[in-house]
């Protein structure tokens, strides 16, 4: 088994402990019919010669260590399914797969940024709570994320475009005509009943729908 292997397949297994936790089970014989691992009695044994779990009265419980490098994966998925279904609107039960890819490359920094973006959510997609990084605990109170969609920006703001998600590949030609790229400075005029936003001296308006699509950053003056 290689090490990369070796490595998912424990970390795979730190999460299982960490979602059977939440739902209050510890039992060993659990973790042994929920794992898909092949060898759950080498697995756990693996677990235990490196310091990341510990059995008691036929229970599995995280070591400190355990915990703490099971809490970086269940944070960086859960992130990942939050910035999959809230930034590129995809659908809830496609994102699991490619979330559990992200969680064994994204880095403590760039986790700490997508949470910050994603302005400090509490849950997944999926309603399971997202552990707290260091960058939640400079907040006592949600805050609005960093970057937001045109059709919910605050009117009276001006902001950079920081990308443009569109549904139909042929918007974004439009789009440009218009001077509506990645990296354009607007000030948003007005929200409803069309989304109006002034680009330089030109003054655009767009249809709600189309403003979902374009990602804006407010920028502090």
């Amino acid at each position: 088994m290689t090490i990369i292997q070796d490595k998912e397949r424990i970390d795979e297994a730190l999460e299982l402990i960490w979602v059977l936790g939440e739902e209050g089970h510890n039992e060993l014989a659990r973790f042994s019919i929920s794992s898909d691992d092949p060898d759950t009695d080498s697995l756990i044994e693996t677990l235990n010669k490196k310091a990341l779990a510990r059995l008691e009265n036929d229970q599995i419980f995280f070591t400190e260590n355990g915990r703490k490098q099971a809490k970086g994966l269940i944070r960086r998925q859960r992130l990942a399914e939050r910035l999959f279904t809230d930034v590129f609107e995809m659908p809830v039960e496609a994102v699991v797969d490619d979330a559990c890819k992200m969680e064994h490359i994204l880095s403590e920094e760039l986790t700490e940024s997508v949470c910050t973006f994603l302005g400090h959510p509490q849950t997944c997609p999926h309603g399971k709570p997202i552990p707290r990084g260091e960058c939640c605990k400079k907040f006592k109170i949600e805050i609005t994320p960093v970057v937001t969609r045109l059709c919910d920006f605050e009117v009276g703001a001006t902001g950079k475009i920081t990308f443009i998600v569109p549904s139909d590949s042929s918007r974004i030609s439009k789009l440009n005509s218009l001077g509506i790229t990645a990296g354009s400075v607007i000030k948003f005029i007005q929200k409803t009943p069309s989304c109006v936003l002034q680009i330089d001296e030109t003054t655009v308006a767009l249809d709600p729908e189309i403003a979902r699509e374009i990602h804006v950053k407010k920028i502090i003056q």
